[in-house]
């Protein structure tokens, strides 16, 4: 089939290379969101899927927004077969859907119809899930909520970030949009609507969501540290000044610290909770690179007593 492949960041990547790769299709064009700045100088730098296809020699097309006339025109010209798609970053109007023969399939970070929405990946870590995975389904114009072809499962390891998560959840996806490409050319895969029940929502975590709550149980704590890892970050404040914490542990044989309440060692840096103790292991200070919890402890000189958060 002649497909045009939509996505932006670095997690679509193995999808593409996987159908750039397919002896059964061609990519013909990405459809990508425009440069960003970024840097120190802000200049204007091409999505890592944009600077992929022009590697590959393969057209890029870069739309304000996709019901743009110019573009709309551009993929009508090229009539695409099949569009996947991998975290392309914005919504595709009914003029777009209509365009290619079999539609737009997109692949889904999540076992749909659970956690539709911008962030599956990081719900599924923060909601405590054991078990997680992909789905390819069938763009329609309500929020994930097309019929599904196919899905693989993943499990959610004790100590996952969702950036752990999410890159071996691409590499797996990528096999899986292949196959359904695969499978929607031959004729093989029909599509199977989702489930009435089971919906859950996966909102965007913003920054103020990754907030720390130290009198939540050090479960939960763990969770959201987890969950915001890489992006946004969980933090907390400390003198009035914002602290990151990158990674941390429950420690639960530890249970004599209030909410938010520093110990430290000289090798190891503790907070209580509503439970029992975290073990903070890396920081970032306000302005500062990450850095050892306990080279952070030393520098500050925590007071005994002293507390992380309002």
């Amino acid at each position: 089939m002649r497909l045009v492949f939509a996505g932006t960041p670095e997690v679509a990547l193995p999808a593409l290379d996987a159908l750039i790769a397919s002896d059964r299709h061609e990519v013909v064009a990405v459809v990508t969101r425009p440069d960003a700045p970024a840097g120190r100088g802000r200049r204007l730098v091409a999505s890592p899927v944009a600077e992929r296809a022009e590697e590959a020699g393969i057209e890029v097309l870069k739309p304000g927004k996709p019901r743009d006339a110019d573009f709309l025109a551009r993929l009508a010209e090229i009539a695409p077969d099949c569009c996947p798609v991998v975290a392309y970053g914005a919504l595709l109007p009914k003029a777009a859907l209509e365009v290619p023969a079999h539609g737009w399939v997109n692949l889904h970070f999540s076992l749909l119809p659970a956690w539709r929405g911008a962030a599956p990946v990081q719900h599924a870590v923060l909601a405590g899930d054991e078990v997680t995975g992909a789905s390819t389904f069938q763009i329609e114009e309500g929020l994930d909520s097309g019929p599904v072809y196919g899905v693989v499962t993943e499990d959610v390891r004790p100590t996952d970030t969702s950036g752990d998560l999410l890159t071996r959840l691409a590499i797996a996806g990528a096999g899986l949009l292949a196959a359904t490409m695969d499978g929607i050319e031959d004729g093989s895969l029909r599509a199977v609507p989702q489930s009435a029940e089971g919906v859950s929502l996966a909102p965007k975590i913003n920054v103020e969501d990754a907030e720390i709550d130290w009198s939540a149980p050090a479960l939960r704590v763990d969770r959201l540290v987890r969950a915001c890892a890489p992006a946004p970050g969980a933090w907390t404040t400390f003198r009035g000044e914002r602290l990151k914490v990158v990674s941390a542990a429950p420690v639960a044989d530890r249970t004599d610290l209030s909410p938010g309440v520093l110990a430290a060692t000289k090798k190891a840096v503790y907070a209580g909770t509503g439970s029992h103790a975290v073990e903070l292991t890396r920081v970032r200070p306000q302005g500062k690179k990450p850095m050892p919890a306990a080279d952070w402890a030393r520098g500050v000189r925590i007071a005994e007593g002293e507390r992380l958060g309002g």
